[in-house]
């Protein structure tokens, strides 16, 4: 695919994911989550980069919200399709087997707020604004919103969030938990993320894949269903080449030369379920 919405940069080992449509504050259009779709699909099979960072084009916005010139038009069965293509997304942007950092400078709003919740975690600058604000537009969060924000915040801010549509600031998204670091600017938050996405990629790619999985599979289940998921992610830890390089390059007091650094990674079903892709 010719990406027209997105800018893809690489360099050593991380990958700077960008949402650009400035005209319309970086909106999601069905061409850009068709685009993202395609994007993270790669990732998912494919050689996978040592971290992600998504982020929107510089502007007012990181990413405004969904397209509403376009979902204005929309029948019910359309609606479902651009909700379906919407999870699909922040589903794959969970799956995928590096960490996804959200970069926000500006609005995340509606659409642009459940990218953000189904990032591994979200840094952004201190002008950013967070919202769920659909109910406004007689709709409501359709791309996760429902189900990750009450996860991330508690069921009750949730519901306050989602049923009034107001707006969060950076400070208020730190306390509550959207974020977990907020910048004086655009520069310093992206190198920050930068800098914490080239410590993860000294690590394991294999154990960093195990633990995200772990740790997304085993929220909103009983404790003894989420100690099962760690087991079998601890277990498949055990099968790996990386496990018997780190644990020897340990007692050799040398540092370790995972062989995964330079291989596809794959999180089996056993830990994750069946890959979305298959679905």
């Amino acid at each position: 695919m010719d990406y027209s919405t997105l800018l893809i940069e690489e360099r050593d080992g991380v990958t700077t994911v960008t949402v650009s449509r400035p005209p319309a504050r970086n909106a999601l259009s069905g061409r850009v989550l068709a685009e993202l779709d395609h994007f993270l699909s790669g990732v998912l099979t494919g050689p996978a980069p040592g971290g992600i960072i998504l982020t929107g084009a510089p502007g007012p916005a990181f990413i405004a919200g969904a397209d509403i010139r376009e979902m204005a038009a929309m029948t019910p069965e359309e609606g479902e399709r651009f909700g379906s293509l919407g999870q699909r997304v922040t589903r794959l942007i969970e799956e995928v087997p590096c960490p996804v950092v959200a970069c926000v400078d500006g609005y995340a709003l509606g659409g642009g707020c459940e990218v953000v919740l189904a990032c591994d975690f979200a840094y952004a600058t201190r002008r950013s604004v967070f919202g769920q604000p659909e109910v406004v537009l007689g709709l409501i969060p359709g791309f996760g919103g429902c189900v990750r924000l009450q996860r991330l915040v508690g069921p009750a801010v949730a519901r306050e969030l989602i049923y009034t549509g107001r707006h969060v600031d950076a400070p208020e998204a730190l306390r509550l938990g959207l974020v977990t670091a907020v910048f004086e600017d655009r520069g310093g938050m992206l190198a920050a993320a930068r800098a914490v996405l080239d410590r993860v990629a000294g690590n394991s790619a294999t154990a960093v894949a195990l633990a995200k999985a772990a740790v997304n599979g085993s929220r909103g289940v009983t404790v003894a269903a989420g100690l099962a998921v760690e087991l079998d992610a601890f277990r498949e830890a055990f099968t790996t080449e990386d496990a018997r390089e780190g644990t020897a390059a340990f007692l050799a007091k040398r540092p370790p030369a995972f062989p995964s650094r330079t291989r596809p990674v794959r999180t089996p079903p056993s830990v994750t379920g069946e890959p979305l892709l298959h679905h």
